[in-house]
């Protein structure tokens, strides 16, 4: 149940504001996202790096939506972005020396308990 102050002549009816109160959740959903990847939290105190840091969250989010959409199938398709971070961009990498060159190689011994 939830209160509102639209006016029933307006479109009040209880079918047309649950529609609407959904479509709001949704949203704020998406805003709730966007807070685990950095957005609106200003790393510095310095302008020019604040500025460029909300284009880099909105860069992020739309990252990781395509991702979502284009690369995983099955819980992970729906995944919240702490999620996705935990389970697949925290890979295990070293960096090696070999040959005169650092190399970064990466390390997917990946145990059958990880989820």
């Amino acid at each position: 149940m939830f209160l509102t102050d639209t006016p029933h002549l307006g479109g009040g009816s209880a079918q047309f504001l649950a529609a609407r109160h959904r479509g709001h959740a949704c949203v704020e959903d998406h805003i709730r996202c966007g807070k685990c990847t950095g957005f609106g939290r200003f790393p510095s105190r310095d302008f020019n790096v604040n500025a460029a840091w909300p284009e880099l969250t909105l860069a992020a989010i739309d990252l990781l939506s395509w991702m979502r959409v284009l690369l995983l199938d099955g819980e992970l398709a729906s995944a919240e972005p702490k999620k996705l971070r935990y389970r697949l961009l925290h890979v295990v990498a070293r960096l090696t020396r070999g040959g005169r060159r650092l190399r970064l190689r990466l390390r997917l011994r990946i145990s059958a308990t990880w989820p």
